[in-house]
């Protein structure tokens, strides 16, 4: 899996529907209308994001990874 960071997770997520709620420190927290989930993003400059935590974003939020 390709590792990416927390900004370009970040607009992934915008691609896919999700608005940014609020930004808490360095962690950006993404709703759904219609939904009662949340994805908690943390953007830490251009660090790229552990693959477990990638995997549980992308796992939340439904994108694939060709997606990427």
């Amino acid at each position: 899996m390709k590792a990416v960071s927390g900004k370009t997770m970040s607009s992934l997520l915008e691609k896919k529907g999700w608005t940014l709620a609020r930004v808490t420190g360095s962690h950006h927290i993404f709703v759904r209308d219609g939904s009662n989930l949340r994805i908690t993003v943390p953007v830490h400059g251009n660090h790229d994001l552990k693959t477990g935590l990638q995997r549980a974003i992308m796992k939340q939020a439904g994108i694939a990874e060709e997606e990427l």
